[in-house]
């Protein structure tokens, strides 16, 4: 159209008429995102999330999945898959509620739309975040994450009543499809975010339970930070005439990592870090071991010397996770140790600093991790502790990457010094002191028992009157409960 400045408009009458032009629809926000055929309410999310253009991942996998096609990426950890299969979800969601055929009458509960599978609960959350950010101008857009470590019956609510997407570990959506709560069966997408994860970690089981109570005719996208040839096949048997990007991609590091290996005995690793922190060079630090055990104890040797630590692994509860990830994104937590399970499920923005504390024994891991670092095309810092006998394990991953990267020492470091203490207490050691603390309390409560019962020693149960159990009697004087007060309630599984 064309405007006409000579005659007397007022500015909002210009500013309507400028809005109309082909010149503000090119330089409106998120414009980029709707060349893709995003449409504006999806766009205009993404630019207030802060984008400015798509990653290479991303341009090459929305317009294809824009066209219903099933999909199998192979990208780099950190390269924006997530957006990647997120945008196209939000438009399916979009297209079928402008679709007579599809649209759900009020009341009426007919599952997710899109299903979301991961195999961590970190993971997960991510996924849940970045559908909510940028669902940011879908109208009543419902998401929901169930995952195990939490109260089971809490996650009952959310899958209640009309539900567009779910994102969800195996283990909890089994129980929930079990008991009945998770209705799948007019699932449109399904997406498999880090599928070679959860087929290393054992899902595949229940990957294949879940995909038989999904409709026939969907729309399935496999994302994966890496495509070794017997994933690559399996996903080939589970997609239809699959669009392929980056399958051929070995795995590599992305370019802005720069990476070095810190040769030091095993013993000295806690003092080498922690002298790495002090020469103030690195302002946080994410650092990965290879055991809980370790963690624990590495995050211990930290705290006691005055470094503001946490961990978080599998043993930890969902919300001392989730209370530590965020305490480190917040800045408020400077170094946070973690173990591979939780590698892919940890999303910090402008992270410096990755340290795999123990060598991975899977190259694959090795890049898992230190993709924690130099995201999004951003620069950061991996560093990896060597011990004489991880040299092996060190090399296999070079040969990965096809080179041999550098090695080096810190100045005024005693790479002879006695370590203060032993990281890693041996497995015999450490179930002997369980054991121990065991027989410890039951001598004390057996102890307590005897005091309550008069120190009376012979047979026979004792009444209620005197003192008895709940729900039990007692055999002897000091045995332990039997009968109803002994049951123990099943429930569903915790999930992975």
């Amino acid at each position: 159209m064309m405007l006409d400045f000579d005659r007397s408009d007022t500015p909002a009458t210009v500013a309507t008429e400028l809005a109309d032009t082909p010149f503000a629809a090119a330089n409106a926000p998120g414009a980029v995102f709707a060349k893709m055929g995003l449409a504006s309410e999806i766009a205009r999310a993404i630019a207030r999330a802060g984008y400015t253009e798509p990653t290479a991942v991303q341009a090459r996998a929305v317009p294809q999945a824009l066209t219903g096609a099933d999909l199998l990426v192979s990208s780099q950890t950190g390269s924006g898959k997530t957006a990647a299969f997120v945008w196209p979800a939000l438009q399916r969601i979009l297209d079928a509620r402008h679709d007579p055929a599809k649209r759900r009458a009020k009341g009426q509960t007919f599952g997710p739309r899109v299903l979301v599978l991961t195999p961590t609960r970190e993971l997960a959350m991510q996924v849940s975040k970045a559908s909510s950010t940028y669902g940011y101008g879908v109208a009543g857009l419902r998401v929901a994450h169930v995952v195990g470590g939490v109260p089971y019956h809490a996650q009952l609510k959310s899958l209640r009543g009309p539900l567009d997407i779910l994102i969800a570990t195996p283990g909890r959506l089994m129980d929930l499809m079990n008991s009945g709560a998770a209705i799948l069966a007019n699932v449109e997408l399904l997406v498999l975010d880090e599928a070679d994860r959860m087929l290393d970690m054992g899902f595949l089981p229940d990957i294949r339970r879940v995909l038989r109570h999904l409709p026939p005719k969907r729309q399935t996208l496999f994302f994966s930070a890496t495509m070794p040839p017997p994933i690559a096949q399996l996903a080939r048997e589970m997609l239809t005439n699959p669009a392929t990007i980056n399958l051929e991609r070995q795995s590599t590091a992305a370019v802005g990592i720069t990476q070095a290996v810190y040769p030091v005995a095993q013993e000295l690793k806690s003092t080498l870090f922690l002298a790495i922190l002090n020469r103030g060079d690195m302002n946080q630090a994410l650092v990965f071991t290879r055991t809980k055990h370790r963690a624990n104890r590495l995050c211990e040797f930290l705290v006691k010397r005055g470094v503001n630590a946490d961990r978080i692994h599998g043993n930890r509860s969902q919300a001392q996770r989730t209370a530590a990830l965020a305490a480190f994104k917040e800045g408020r937590c400077r170094v946070l140790v973690a173990t591979d399970i939780a590698a892919r499920g940890i999303d910090v923005e402008a992270l410096g600093h990755v340290v795999n504390f123990d060598v991975p024994l899977v190259p694959a891991d090795y890049i898992h991790r230190i993709g924690r670092t130099g995201r999004a095309d951003l620069t950061g810092d991996a560093f990896t502790f060597v011990a004489r006998e991880e040299e092996g394990d060190i090399t296999a991953i070079e040969k990965v990457l096809g080179k041999r990267l550098p090695r080096v020492t810190v100045p005024d470091f005693d790479y002879n010094a006695r370590p203060e203490a032993k990281l890693e207490i041996p497995l015999g050691e450490r179930i002997a002191a369980i054991r121990a603390k065991k027989a410890d309390d039951r001598s004390r409560s057996n102890a307590k028992q005897g005091g309550r019962g008069g120190g009376g020693g012979g047979g026979g149960s004792r009444s209620a009157s005197g003192g008895g159990s709940r729900g039990g009697s007692f055999s002897g004087g000091g045995g332990r409960p039997t009968g109803s007060g002994g049951r123990r309630f099943g429930g569903p599984r915790s999930g992975r």
